[in-house]
């Protein structure tokens, strides 16, 4: 099903490549304005590629691109290849134990939705499309690779990926998440034909980068109708994914905590309280910090907090029947739609995915601590604390055809901008070593 492509990728010079972590961003929107304005100030970051800032951002990008090219900052790769992408990273809770998330880069065929190859699992804000769509029209160069999942539970790939990291191209100390991030290339044809064979045979998961995967299929659709005798094999018709394996048990996805900023109206706790436990049990308990503990593994249960109390709550199961979201039953069975339709919508008043998306009194937090500093400081009313979206809840979802609620997946670590680049012009993409690769020939 997924056509990949290897790429002649663009990459810091050798003399860069050796700082590497001077260079490296995070992807464009998870950068606080603390991070980016330190980043900024370092002239050659990927930050300036990625979230350009000025008047014309846009053009701007592609002036400091141009310059870097001419004075050799960033050269491109002599032979096109699979890069070869490890992280490696801890996870609180258990800080003996090092993960690897296995994966590797290259460009996949811009499928639309309705193609059912690339599969998503939550909507897109259209301005935040349309700034990717316009920054790619303008650049013609791909600074972070979205993040792509496909499943082989032979795990045939890894073999090659382990055997190119024997010999990596660069690797950060640690990035702005604590992750080491190591890179490699796989070059070998007889290689790389099998690995498009295996993903020919598959779907694919978009995990992370929604947004700009979006807007490489925004500019494809702008060059189409441009030039409707195009061929479909030019480059702009590629996207650049980071692929990773999701039977292996070091993809990890992390929850992410509802924070309410306000209760609408004069809504009081007592009040807020009696609501909710027209639909939920709710307990209450001593320590706050024992509420992700409560309610690990348990399906429909959340922690409360709220002015200084903590509750844990569980959906009474004969209620969830009054969920009448039109979507389907793989999504009706998540957490997160339980929680938004039977406490923002049926508690609070904020009627549907779309008011609720727009609300301004909800914040999305992933880190617990956070929450409960919040509310102490009264910066927010109350806090929902959650369990992880699980891969397998996911994968269902996805192929049902609908979404979750929003931020219901935190796949973690994140991909980094400036370790691999990609160009998609068709002066940067002429080599008969990539168009003789195309499956099935």
């Amino acid at each position: 099903m997924a056509e990949i492509q290897p790429v002649c990728g663009w990459r810091y010079n050798a003399e860069l490549s050796a700082d590497i972590d001077a260079y490296v961003s995070p992807l464009f929107d998870v950068v606080s304005t603390k991070q980016r304005e330190a980043l900024y100030r370092n002239p050659f970051n990927s930050i300036h590629l990625s979230v350009p800032r000025g008047p014309d951002p846009a053009a701007e990008a592609l002036r400091r691109l141009k310059e870097w090219k001419q004075q050799g900052v960033l050269k491109q790769d002599d032979l096109p290849g699979i890069y070869a992408y490890y992280q490696y990273f801890r996870l609180p809770g258990t800080p003996h134990r090092e993960y690897c998330r296995k994966g590797f880069m290259c460009h996949i065929r811009a499928y639309d939705w309705a193609e059912n190859v690339v599969l998503r699992h939550e909507n897109t804000l259209p301005t935040s499309v349309n700034d990717r769509a316009e920054l790619l029209a303008c650049t013609e160069f791909q600074t972070s690779a979205t993040h792509g999942l496909y499943r082989d539970d032979t795990f045939e790939l890894e073999r090659y990926l382990d055997e190119a990291m024997q010999d990596p191209l660069y690797q950060t100390e640690e990035d702005y998440q604590g992750a080491r991030d190591v890179l490699a290339v796989i070059q070998d044809a007889r290689v790389i034909r099998r690995f498009q064979e295996v993903l020919a045979s598959r779907q694919v998961i978009l995990a992370d980068g929604h947004h700009r995967y979006e807007g490489s299929l925004v500019y494809r659709q702008a060059r189409m109708l441009a030039d409707p005798e195009n061929t479909g094999n030019e480059p702009w018709h590629f996207h650049l994914m980071y692929l990773t394996n999701s039977a292996a048990d070091d993809l990890r996805i992390l929850p992410t905590h509802r924070l309410l900023l306000e209760l609408p109206g004069q809504t009081s706790d007592e009040e807020f309280l009696k609501q909710l436990a027209r639909y939920f049990t709710v307990l209450p308990k001593d320590d706050a910090y024992d509420l992700p503990e409560l309610i690990a593994g348990k399906t429909w249960a959340f922690g409360l907090y709220l002015d200084g109390k903590a509750y844990k709550l569980r959906l009474k199961p004969e209620v969830h029947s009054q969920l009448t979201w039109d979507t389907t039953p793989e999504v009706k069975a998540l957490d997160l739609t339980v929680l938004h339709y039977f406490v923002l919508e049926r508690v609070l008043g904020i009627a549907g995915p779309d008011a609720q998306r727009q609300w301004t009194g909800i914040a999305y937090v992933r880190n617990f601590s956070e929450c409960l500093t919040r509310v102490d400081r009264g910066e927010a009313r109350a806090a929902f604390i959650t369990n992880e979206v699980t891969m397998d809840e996911v994968e269902r979802v996805c192929h049902s055809g609908a979404v979750m609620p929003p931020k219901s997946t935190f796949f973690y670590p994140k991909t980094i901008g400036g370790f691999l680049f990609t160009s998609i012009r068709d002066d940067e993409n002429q080599n008969a070593f990539q168009t003789t690769l195309t499956p099935g020939l």
